[in-house]
C-alpha cells in the first residue's frame, strides 16, 4: 500500500514541477521548438539515470522510496506524450526541420542525459559499494 502512496503523491509532485517549469520556458523562449519538454526530458534521463545508479546500488533504499521517486516524481515529471503530440503538431504546422530535430534532440539529447547521469553516479564508487542490495 506504501508503494502506492508514494508513487501517487511523488507523481503529483513531478506533474506540478514539470507544468510550472514548461511555463517558465514559455515566458523567455520563443520558437517553435517546444525547448520546455526536451529540457524536462533530459533533466529527467540525467536525475532518474544518476538515482539508479549511484543512490539505489549505493544505499539501501527502501522500495517505496525507489518507486515513488523514479515511477512517481521523475515518470510524471518527464513526458513521452506531449513530445509526441508536439512533433505531430510541427509536423501538422509543415515544420519539418524542426520536427525532425526535434525527434533527434530528443532521442540522442536524452541518451546522453541519460549516460551522463549514470557516470556522476558511478563517480567516487569503489567496486564493492555497488554490491547493496536494494529489493
Amino acid at each position: 500500500m506504501m508503494n502506492y502512496f508514494a508513487v501517487g503523491l511523488a507523481g503529483v509532485i513531478g506533474a506540478l514541477l514539470r507544468y510550472y517549469l514548461g511555463l517558465s520556458f514559455h515566458h523567455w523562449w520563443i520558437s517553435p521548438l517546444p525547448l520546455g519538454t526536451l529540457m524536462i526530458n533530459y533533466i529527467g534521463a540525467f536525475v532518474l539515470a544518476w538515482f539508479n545508479e549511484k543512490v539505489a546500488h549505493t544505499y539501501s533504499v527502501p522500495d517505496w522510496l525507489r518507486l515513488g521517486f523514479g515511477t512517481g516524481l521523475v515518470g510524471s515529471f518527464t513526458t513521452f506524450s506531449t513530445l509526441s503530440v508536439e512533433t505531430v503538431t510541427l509536423i501538422r504546422l509543415q515544420l519539418w526541420g524542426i520536427a525532425f530535430s526535434y525527434v533527434l534532440l530528443s532521442l540522442f539529447g536524452g541518451l546522453f542525459f541519460a549516460y551522463a547521469g549514470y557516470r556522476m553516479g558511478n563517480l567516487g564508487l569503489k567496486q564493492g559499494e555497488k554490491e547493496v542490495e536494494t529489493a
